[in-house]
């Protein structure tokens, strides 16, 4: 197996959205906001090849939208999944499968591509894998979640005869080495990867952690449908992660791919922050 970070650009949100409770005299200090109150996100997503199959975790917002869309969430920089699937050596033609942890449209938007007045999927040799809970919530949205789940993202997959539904439970094995860990307080069923990698586990994030600041119990987005769930979710899975030695991944940190974690005084903290890349050298595999 060889895992790479692949980055589909930068988008700005809300601060207070994505802090939730916490004030801005503390966020701040983590992530500085611009004049509108927006702070920058990553959109980072995760390359896994595993024998034959070249998965691929998230696909950032894409290209697709219009000029309005794109004026609410200001992309930025000069990533993109093209760019960073050719660093290392790979096309989008080259993904087997995209695993969709869930179907907002900053995680799930690169999944298809405009050819002329059509809409196509962009991993044109891939399946792309969701869940049947969390496919009803997006095509039949809540009133909070309408403006995240966007049918031009959704509907092209099920229309291309691409799209599959994992039958795995909770912290069952999807392919081998992979599992799915489910979790709904952010939204209906999103789906977390658990890898294991060698002797190590490495927990995709999604959007139930979607920085190392969030770590921190109090740091629950208001975006996340059921707060509370979060915080159960959480520290389920934040105490797993600290007594088994886990990496965590982080799909949204602006700087901060990956961490450990440790126990300090009953409070779980970040113990080491350091890139995807050096993970190899960090767990003596080279």
């Amino acid at each position: 197996m060889r895992l790479f970070t692949i980055n589909a650009g930068y988008f700005k949100l809300d601060g207070g959205a994505m802090h939730g409770v916490v004030p801005k005299s503390m966020w701040n200090k983590v992530n500085p906001s611009d004049e509108n109150n927006m702070c920058s996100w990553a959109m980072r997503c995760l390359l896994i090849e595993h024998g034959n199959y070249k998965i691929l975790v998230d696909n950032g917002m894409g290209n697709k939208q219009d000029a309005k869309f794109f004026s609410f969430y200001y992309p930025h920089g000069e990533d993109s999944i093209e760019k960073g699937l050719a660093a290392h050596g790979f096309t989008t033609d080259d993904i087997t499968d995209v695993f969709l942890t869930h179907l907002h449209f900053d995680h799930c938007g690169g999944s298809v591509k405009r050819e002329g007045d059509k809409l196509v999927p962009a991993f044109k040799k891939a399946q792309y894998w969701t869940n049947h809970k969390h496919w009803h919530s997006a095509l039949t949205p809540n009133e909070r979640e309408r403006a995240s789940f966007l049918k031009e993202n959704i509907i092209p997959l099920e229309e291309s005869g691409l799209l599959r539904f994992t039958e795995a439970p909770d912290g069952g094995e999807w392919l081998q080495d992979i599992r799915i860990r489910y979790v709904n307080g952010h939204t209906d069923s999103m789906m977390l990867p658990q890898i294991k990698y060698n002797d190590t586990t490495i927990l995709y994030c999604a959007d139930l952690i979607p920085s190392a600041a969030h770590v921190s119990m109090p740091w629950v987005m208001a975006y996340d449908m059921r707060p509370l769930d979060t915080l159960a979710e959480k520290h389920k899975l934040l105490n797993e992660a600290v007594a088994n030695n886990w990496v965590l991944f982080f799909e949204h940190d602006p700087k901060i791919e990956c961490c450990t974690l440790q126990e300090d005084n009953g409070r779980i903290r970040i113990k080491e922050t350091f890139p995807l890349s050096e993970l190899d050298k960090r767990i003596g595999t080279v």
